[in-house]
């Protein structure tokens, strides 16, 4: 009954594979092997971008601080929600990589609104050669709480962009996990919705431990591949980042996983949906909710076996009838009969 993370499931058999696969013979090093090819051209064809520049990074953290830093200046600020993976979860590495440009939080508590956007931006760049210029744009899709923003609503948000000359960063982290919710292609949901770069997610969706960094606009390729060089990210023998996001996209099997961590996250909802004393926070939309029960439900849950990750509250000190929020995320490998065994502990409670 594990829901704490979907970094913590297992890799699926596919990409162990492609790893042996890869693993034989010679290939030329720093991103120059046949296998890489394959992947950029693959991702060029999902992603109805023949021009694309796509590159591969081990981490998250790394993909979205060096693609920020491609798109910023140190000068500039980065805008972003108070949520974000980048403000809450990468130690400043946006700020570092960029050699400084700041943060600057619009005010959500999710997803970014239009008037919210706007309000943020008209607040920098005023203040001539003393103040931060108006840097890039960055959205997490899916969201940090869950939640998805439709194509309307990016169209929304890079319009007023556009009109700024900003550009727009997507923090693709679980950007399978909400294609597959919207039903849209990836095109619909990057370029074509005014976004200019995409950290594409594969180790939160199965993967052993790569991450693709794509610009739209080949221009910002020469200055990644300096910046990921510089801060010791590119990897001489790439052949083993590419091997696994040639067998992730292989067949669809990005979009498979995704299906079934999805999947397992709408089975668990509509479970406790059926329970009287729990609550949501946020409308579930993809593999990742916000559950509310209450301290003394979380501890039964706990002394049971579940484990997922409480969210800024003593699981032992305080009232037992205080609610506490927590998050619960499903990956692809989670079986129903474990979901099963977490709402029979529900029901008991």
């Amino acid at each position: 009954m594990y829901f704490d993370s979907d970094n913590a499931g297992p890799v699926p058999d596919q990409i162990i594979e492609a790893l042996k696969a890869a693993n034989t013979g010679y290939q030329r090093a720093y991103g120059r092997d046949t296998i890489m090819a394959d992947v950029r051209s693959s991702l060029r064809e999902i992603f109805e971008a023949p021009e694309a520049a796509v590159y591969l990074v081990g981490t998250g953290t790394a993909a979205n601080a060096l693609a920020l830093a491609t798109l910023s200046q140190p000068w500039q600020t980065i805008f972003c929600s108070p949520v974000s993976h980048i403000q809450e979860d990468e130690c400043n590495a946006p700020e570092f990589f960029s050699s400084g440009a700041k943060l600057t939080l619009i005010k959500c508590d999710d997803k970014i609104t239009p008037d919210a956007l706007r309000a943020a931006v008209v607040t920098q760049g005023n203040r001539g050669v003393h103040g931060a210029q108006r840097g890039p744009l960055s959205l997490t899709q899916t969201t940090e709480k869950g939640t998805l923003y439709s194509l309307k609503e990016l169209r929304a948000l890079t319009e007023i962009t556009k009109s700024y000359e900003i550009p727009v960063h997507m923090d693709g982290a679980r950007f399978a996990n909400a294609l597959v919710s919207l039903g849209c292609s990836a095109a619909d949901m990057t370029w074509k919705s005014g976004i200019d770069a995409l950290s594409f997610g594969g180790t939160k969706n199965g993967l052993m431990g790569v991450e693709a960094v794509i610009f739209f606009d080949p221009k910002h390729a020469w200055e990644f591949e300096l910046r990921r060089k510089r801060s010791a990210h590119l990897f001489s023998k790439t052949r083993y980042l590419a091997a696994q996001m040639q067998g992730y996209l292989k067949n669809d099997l990005w979009l498979d996983l995704a299906r079934k961590a999805n999947a397992n996250a709408s089975y668990l909802a509509r479970g406790l949906r059926q329970m009287p004393h729990v609550g949501f926070a946020y409308e579930p939309q993809a593999n990742m909710m916000f559950v509310r029960l209450s301290r003394a439900d979380h501890q039964k849950a706990n002394q049971a076996g579940a484990n997922y990750s409480l969210l800024n509250s003593d699981l032992d000190t305080g009232p037992p009838d205080e609610i506490l929020t927590a998050r619960f995320v499903c990956d692809w490998s989670i079986e129903k009969h474990q979901i099963d065994m977490f709402l029979d502990i529900m029901r008991d409670i």
